[in-house]
């Protein structure tokens, strides 16, 4: 018997039934790069099989980036054409796909695909963040809070680390709460996170990633400290991490790598940190905030344009939506939220 075999069949079940709801005679689209977990590819594709959908795994040699940096590795054309002509597709790429122009011309084109973004997906996290979570309960706490968060005109984030950042909403940028559907057309991400474009020249104050830091750094030693200045990255401090970061920056040659993105929540009880950024970002408690490429979408009329992105994770964060504090050090305080957190954690 092999590790968690009988429980990643059990995520993989949940995953094509409950989150994707896949129908018999739907084309499912898998990619994975040289890098994902074989085991997960391979009990997805069985459990799709089974319930009568048609399931397509598509192997890519690993791209040396991700996003657009990805293009020049990738065979675009192809990959385009197959995405156009799904139903749904999950990526388990563990250089992520999202926002390169593959996925782009896919979402543009085909107005019915489902996509599912779970790079880097492996065995023990599928059973961690999917197999063993209370979908349901997750999901009813997740929408409360991305109510609360549509609502509020002004946020403040402090960390122990050092993050202490104040921001404006803008009620013309969408919420995304990914309470880990993805049963209607559009782009759906792993339960547990909520994310939205703050008005970006309205974020001033000290930024501190301390968890991970994905592309360049993976999992941090010690914090980078970013200063910011009207949504822009005005100074970068810290150790051989911090300059590591500052010359991935620098290479794209855009000042748009420069610029605050989004902000999103993590709360997925399963997660915790291990340098996959996907799982990163949804430990519980935690803050990220993203730099770079954003779409239109995210950010009416023309979100960012930028030649790739990042995402930095910020612990055990302390947060205020607009008088009400929700969060403090990574604990749910907000008592209309408190006992649903309890149960979840």
């Amino acid at each position: 018997m092999k590790y968690y075999e009988m429980e990643v069949a059990k995520a993989a079940k949940t995953l094509v039934e409950d989150i994707f709801r896949l129908k018999k005679g739907e084309t499912f689209i898998i990619t994975a790069d040289t890098e994902s977990d074989e085991r997960v590819v391979n009990t997805v594709s069985q459990a799709a099989f089974s319930i009568g959908a048609k399931p397509m795994v598509i192997w890519l040699a690993s791209p040396l980036g991700v996003g657009k940096a990805a293009d020049p590795m990738l065979p675009v054309d192809a990959l385009s054409e197959a995405l156009k002509q799904a139903d749904a597709w999950v990526e388990f790429n563990n250089k992520w796909l999202l926002y390169s122009t593959p996925f782009e011309r896919a979402m543009s084109y085909n107005k019915k695909l489902r996509y599912m973004c779970l790079v880097g997906m492996d065995t023990d996290m599928m059973v961690r963040v999917i197999g063993r979570v209370d979908t349901s309960l997750l999901e009813e706490f997740l929408v409360k809070v991305a109510e609360l968060t549509r609502k509020a005109k002004k946020m403040r984030i402090k960390t122990p680390a050092g993050t202490d950042l104040e921001f404006e909403n803008s009620p013309n940028n969408p919420v995304s709460c990914d309470t880990g559907r993805a049963d209607s057309p559009g782009m759906h991400m792993l339960a547990g996170q909520i994310g939205w474009a703050p008005v970006f020249e309205s974020i001033n104050g000290t930024l501190v990633f301390d968890g991970s830091l994905e592309p360049p750094c993976g999992l941090l030693k010690e914090p980078v400290v970013l200063t910011v200045e009207k949504g822009r990255v005005v100074d970068i401090r810290g150790g051989n991490q911090a300059q590591q970061f500052r010359r991935w920056l620098e290479g794209f040659n855009g000042p748009n790598m420069f610029r605050l993105a989004h902000v999103c929540y993590g709360f997925n009880p399963g997660a915790k940190l291990t340098g996959n950024i996907l799982e990163d970002e949804r430990v519980w408690g935690c803050t990220e905030w993203g730099l770079g490429y954003l779409s239109a979408a995210d950010a009416p009329p023309e979100g960012i344009p930028a030649a790739s992105h990042c995402d930095g994770i910020c612990l055990n964060s302390s947060v205020w939506v607009d008088d009400i504090q929700i969060l403090d050090n990574g604990t749910v305080v907000y008592e209309k939220l408190k006992r649903i957190a309890e149960k979840l954690t």
